[in-house]
């Protein structure tokens, strides 16, 4: 039987070994990264690294998953919340805001790598899981919130498309000491969702 400690000294090694790939990631795209190169950035040897991952596509999707996985988590309750869609909704966003900020370095990977990653195989992509149930919520309160009127009534792959612009230019842009308050969030998707006529801008 493998004893706690053991258990503990395991995770963190596989922990330096995400570490030291994002940022080979990061430097040289996944393309041009290589096992040696994220062994030699984590500090360990090859056999280390090949104990864990088979391959830097494994590593990649080790890492993506890391990233998905919380954000998924972290809104179960803002999705079983009794309020409007449009409360609900910019809730999510606040929560996803929030676990973002937790590590800027590792989510403005997560939301940029998916254009290099055509030749993984699907099954591979274990975080696709959690990034397609998020994006379905989200699409279901905007469904829901544009049929009672609380939302314009917008393409959703058109909306998305553009939220993720201003998502990531409001996390990613500035510098990485500032703060995003709940309220610079409220601010910012309340105004980009009000409807024409609506109260909140007259």
């Amino acid at each position: 039987m493998i004893s706690p400690r053991r258990l503990e000294e395991r995770e963190l090694r596989k922990e330096r070994i995400l570490e030291g790939a994002l940022q080979v990631f990061q430097k040289n795209g996944l393309e041009g990264a290589t096992m040696d190169h994220i062994a030699q950035e984590a500090g360990f040897g090859k056999a280390t690294l090949y104990y864990y991952f088979s391959s830097k596509e494994e590593v990649f999707c080790d890492i993506m998953e890391k990233g998905w996985t919380p954000l998924w988590e972290g809104i179960e309750d803002e999705i079983h919340s009794s309020e409007s869609a449009r409360v609900a909704f910019l809730k999510i966003l606040h929560k996803i805001v929030e676990i973002t900020l937790t590590d800027r370095n590792l989510y403005q990977f997560l939301f940029t790598a998916p254009k290099a990653i055509t030749h993984i195989p699907e099954n591979l992509q274990t975080w696709r899981v959690y990034q397609n149930r998020l994006y379905g919520a989200l699409q279901g309160l905007l469904e829901e919130g544009m049929a009672k009127g609380e939302f314009p009534n917008l393409d959703p792959e058109l909306f998305f498309r553009a939220l993720g612009g201003l998502f990531h230019g409001l996390l990613f842009l500035g510098d990485n000491d500032d703060k995003v308050s709940e309220k610079d969030i409220e601010e910012l998707f309340s105004r980009f969702l009000t409807m024409p006529g609506d109260p909140a801008t007259e």
